[in-house]
């Protein structure tokens, strides 16, 4: 019910009491007036039960006011008790829940049954949800990636570049990046590549290669034997290359594996290369160009993530469906999953109610300390009023009995 539901019930209910002691005080003044004119006995008895039931009636509504309000607007002590006592209303009642709702053995039945894992796989389990999910999801980081400054966010990647910088040592890196490839052996696929096309050049430009003979060989010397020359030059050079493609034990492999190797030791500890690359370093992260190359990325990175948050059919949303249907399905038929994250939620429920169960008596406590005095008493009597008038209608057919009770043993026995 509402409040004015509640409101007309607790009127009905209060006249109905309020008529009852109006018929038992009509019943006394007629039983009056007639016991002068009539000595019938009947008079008598029901004159006793009315009187009686009269101040029962005018007891109980007394005791039922007084907890409300003040009775005929008099302050008469001990009454409106809801209002005068509030204070002492809200700490009993915080102390009353937190002692009888909150203690270990109240709330560990209860935190036994909880079972967070299979409800959130079969919540996850369902379309609708995995859709709300990521939609929400969604909708919350474009507001953080468009509330975000893009100076301060240009500022900080520059600053963390910075600082990452200071302490890189690039010539170390590179040597060591060289070694980590030679020891791998992956250079060789350079060197029978490189080997491969010098083959096919030298082979594809013999006319090239006789040319240069002629012009470098002597005027008395015939055109065949240049020709003869430029043609052993080019089967020798291509032949030889053709054994470095072929060949993976070959001389001249061991001997570009070896300079190569000094190189990448040259580079990781001459004072020359450092100083090279430090210059190469300063002069590639300057100020300006650091916030250059800041402001490039995180523009790219702004502009990717807003796409992939945006569109419904991003590899993002769709990297999400996956991994939350997978997640649904581990949740529900995991059985080791599903303990775990039960028992680290029951126990972590378990400590957090056990070391906030004095706040929660204190919120109680506070909220009802904050009510308005006169507020609280009507919420109150809205709620139990209805049931505090049958203890009026009790009182006077009670106090009626009573009294009848009374006038018959002084009628007969004394």
């Amino acid at each position: 019910m509402n409040e004015e539901q509640k409101r007309h019930q607790l009127r009905k209910y209060k006249t109905f009491a309020t008529g009852l002691f109006v018929l038992m005080a009509v019943i006394f003044i007629v039983t009056t007036y007639l016991q002068k004119q009539d000595s019938s006995h009947w008079i008598g008895y029901v004159r006793a039960f009315s009187e009686a039931a009269m101040v029962g009636a005018l007891a109980d509504w007394f005791a039922v006011t007084a907890l409300f309000h003040h009775p005929l607007g008099l302050k008469i002590p001990h009454t409106n008790l809801i209002q005068n006592k509030k204070d002492q209303i809200g700490d009993n009642l915080g102390s009353f829940v937190v002692s009888n709702f909150l203690s270990p053995q109240s709330i560990r039945p209860y935190i036994k049954k909880l079972a967070v894992a299979v409800f959130v796989g079969e919540w996850l389990s369902k379309n609708h949800n995995q859709q709300l999910l990521i939609k929400e999801s969604s909708n919350i980081l474009l507001d953080i990636v468009h509330r975000l400054d893009d100076d301060e966010v240009v500022q900080f990647i520059s600053e963390k570049a910075k600082e990452m910088s200071e302490g890189l040592r690039l010539h170390e890196m590179i040597g060591s990046g060289l070694e980590y490839v030679i020891r791998r052996n992956d250079h060789q696929k350079l060197i029978t590549s490189l080997a491969k096309q010098i083959k096919e050049y030298v082979v594809n430009n013999q006319d090239m290669v006789q040319e240069r003979v002629k012009k470098e060989s002597f005027v008395l010397i015939p055109k065949f034997v240049d020709n003869v020359i430029a043609e052993k030059i080019t089967r020798g050079i291509s032949e030889y290359f053709e054994e470095v493609e072929q060949s993976s034990e070959h001389q001249l492999r061991n001997e570009v594996t070896s300079k190569l190797l000094l190189f990448s030791d040259d580079l990781k500890t001459s004072e020359i290369w450092e100083q090279e690359f430090r210059e190469i370093k300063s002069n590639f992260l300057k100020e300006e160009k650091l916030q250059q190359y800041s402001r490039d990325l995180w523009n790219s990175i702004k502009k990717s993530l807003v796409q992939e948050l945006e569109s419904d059919d991003s590899v993002f949303k769709n990297y999400l469906v996956k991994n939350i249907s997978e997640w649904s399905q581990k949740l529900q038929h995991d059985e080791q999953l599903k303990y775990r994250i039960d028992h680290w939620i029951r126990v972590t429920a378990y400590k957090y109610i056990l070391k906030n169960t004095h706040q929660f008596g204190q919120l109680i406590s506070n909220t009802v300390e904050n009510w308005e005095g006169k507020a609280l008493s009507d919420k109150l009597e809205l709620e139990v009023g209805k049931d505090l008038q049958f203890i009026r209608v009790n009182g006077t057919l009670v106090g009626g009995l009573v009294g009848l009770v009374i006038y018959t043993i002084t009628h007969f026995f004394i």
